[in-house]
């Protein structure tokens, strides 16, 4: 009945409002395609959390509203302690939020929807945005279809996959469900490490490392183009940064003691994989291990993702932008009259997408540290509020400290919750389609 009532009150002011706005123009501009956007993941959040609401899953507003727009935004944070006790249908829908997301609700309604066909193109850009925005086609509609029918295909596999392993159907869904969208949730209080299975968890890493690979990448494996994938800069880099991280991890954990080699190598492995990807799942406390590795792990915070990809964070691209520039810059000190062009895939990177690069990366370490002291007085150490705002704006999940990754949020007062909401919004829209929204420039005609 909770489902009944939330479909009927969604169906009735989405009729309501088709109807009223009928005669409506549909040539959307950038402006309308920025504020249509944002206006979306705030809506879809509202509604998503009806069912919650309904049930009594989660009787309080503020914790429904939170647990939906951490799904829809793919950051995987919760406020759950009985995850277990829940209905069936109540997690199903959870995980669904996060598939939803994963992809993106724009490109999943310009997969299916035929009406958003004009003025797509804005929508799509100010849902996907980042500095390589590659296509599969020239088309925008049918690039949406493409990259669901990859998505589709990629959550089949992992469920028969997860299945055949041992898990129920259930559980094997709402992981791949979770899995592909780099989200997290999972059906177990304990998440990925109720799973004590070596081939579950390197399935589960398998297809984490593949949702943060760059889609267009992936369709180009697929279709028998395999050596594109190998060639990309940002792929190298991707796989460059899981490689070194889980080898430095998995060789302190032996050193350490208490690890064999294998355990060692796939908690590593897991750990650096999930957190990279902005996934969140967790199989190990990595809090009990040592201050030194910690900090290696806080560091995979700033990274995210490939572009083109379900993960969030920075995105590697701009990390790999950023090293790029920072190393130009300096042969450019020594042969100040040299023309030295930064290049990527062996094209060389227009001015315009560096300075977004380096624009991106300034306004995301400003809103970090302003957040971050705004959280402070929420929580009981600075050391949850840095991880709380750097998990929340990297949609990552897990946190330090009172939320880590045998934690969650929901001791936060609720305006804390809000906040971060919040920031999880901004973080999976990539900054820009939000803040331009608090610009005076982009309200004047």
């Amino acid at each position: 009945m909770a489902f009944v009532k939330s479909i009927l009150i969604t169906f009735s002011v989405g009729a309501l409002s088709f109807f009223l706005s009928k005669g409506a123009g549909k040539d959307l501009g950038k402006r309308e395609g920025y504020i249509i956007v944002s206006l979306v993941w705030v809506i879809f959040s509202i509604f998503g959390c009806l069912p919650y609401l309904f049930s009594g899953a989660i009787p309080s507003v503020t914790d429904a509203f939170f647990e939906t727009m951490s799904g829809f935004t793919t950051t995987g944070s919760s406020i759950l302690n009985n995850i277990e006790e829940l209905p069936h249908g109540i997690l199903f829908w959870r995980s669904m939020t996060q598939w939803m997301g994963g992809m993106g609700i724009i490109v999943m309604f310009l997969a299916i929807l035929p009406t958003l066909g004009i003025g797509g193109r804005e929508l799509f850009i100010a849902e996907v945005p980042g500095p390589a925005p590659d296509k599969l086609t020239p088309r925008i509609k049918e690039t949406a279809r493409n990259l669901w029918g990859l998505y589709m295909l990629f959550t089949l596999i992992e469920t028969i996959l997860l299945y055949v392993g041992g898990m129920t159907f259930f559980d094997a869904i709402n992981h791949s469900l979770t899995t592909m969208a780099t989200g997290g949730y999972s059906t177990k209080q304990a998440s990925a490490g109720f799973f004590t299975s070596p081939f579950l968890q390197y399935v589960m890493i398998f297809f984490m490392f593949v949702a943060g690979t760059n889609f267009t990448l992936s369709y180009a494996a697929i279709i028998g183009k395999p050596i594109k994938m190998f060639k990309d800069e940002e792929f190298r880099f991707y796989a460059l940064m899981v490689i070194l991280f889980t080898f430095v991890i998995s060789t302190i954990l032996v050193i350490s003691g208490g690890f064999g080699y294998e355990k060692a190598f796939r908690d590593a492995l897991f750990t650096v994989v999930s957190i990279i990807t902005t996934t969140g799942y967790a199989t190990a406390d990595y809090l009990l291990w040592t201050p030194f590795l910690g900090m290696l792990i806080f560091v995979l915070f700033f990274v995210g993702g490939s572009a083109g990809s379900t993960g969030g964070g920075v995105k590697v691209i701009r990390i790999l932008l950023l090293f790029k520039n920072s190393f130009y810059e300096l042969k450019r000190l020594v042969h100040p009259n040299a023309v030295i062009p930064i290049r990527y895939n062996a094209h060389v990177v227009d001015q315009r997408t560096v300075t977004n690069t380096l624009a991106f990366f300034v306004f995301y370490i400003i809103i970090f540290m302003i957040s971050s002291v705004l959280m402070s007085l929420w929580t009981p150490d600075i050391y949850s509020a840095f991880s709380a705002v750097a998990t929340s704006l990297g949609n990552i999940g897990p946190g330090f400290g009172e939320i880590g990754p045998m934690e969650n949020f929901s001791a936060l007062p609720a305006l804390a919750k809000w906040f971060l909401a919040f920031l999880m919004m901004l973080g999976r829209l990539e900054l820009f389609t939000v803040l331009i929204l608090f610009s005076p420039s982009f309200w004047r005609h």
